[in-house]
């Protein structure tokens, strides 16, 4: 019972205080690195709408493996299994993770109409503890991210690193 509650409370402050945890879905090939919040002892995420995160392997029913890193470190502190359930749009509950979601949501383009359109456009899940903590994975979990507009591969402007320089020297 107490290696139970000592667990619990393991995944959740460490879950809490992550601002990225991996998820791997169930047939998905790799972990994937997410942003969440955590809401009423469960993982709540937006996603596979458009300019959204993707949630590859998530289904509604299904089970997924959370590894939570250390904030400080970004080491692995805990993995657990999670159950992996949809709400419903415009469900009390759907209303609420959104309303924690949105205050974590950087960057978004439509400000106070994103959660209208992630209800049309979007899937809200919810990752719920499934059990005690898992043992860490034995890989790396290192992946090469996927190709995406947010990214960008282009080495840096030459006229660069003399404007730095400069700026250094001003102060």
């Amino acid at each position: 019972m107490t290696s139970e509650l000592l667990d619990q409370a393991l995944i959740e402050e460490a879950t809490k205080k992550s601002g990225l945890i991996w998820v791997r879905g169930a047939g998905a090939p790799a972990a994937r690195a997410l942003w969440h919040v955590w809401h009423e002892g469960a993982v709540c995420l937006v996603g596979d709408g458009p300019g959204e995160q993707p949630l590859p392997g998530l289904t509604d029913g299904g089970f997924a493996e959370v590894t939570v890193r250390s904030k400080d470190k970004g080491g692995r502190l805990v993995a657990w299994p999670a159950t992996v359930s949809e709400l419903a749009p415009g469900s009390p509950e759907w209303e609420a993770a959104v309303a924690e979601l949105k205050g974590k949501r950087l960057n978004a383009p439509d400000g106070e109409e994103m959660p209208r359109r992630w209800g049309r456009e979007c899937r809200v899940l919810r990752l719920v503890p499934a059990g005690s903590s898992a043992p860490l994975p034995s890989d790396d979990l290192a992946e090469r991210p996927l190709p995406s507009p947010a990214t960008t591969r282009q080495p840096i402007p030459a006229g660069l690193p003399r404007l730095l320089a400069r700026r250094r020297k001003g102060k």
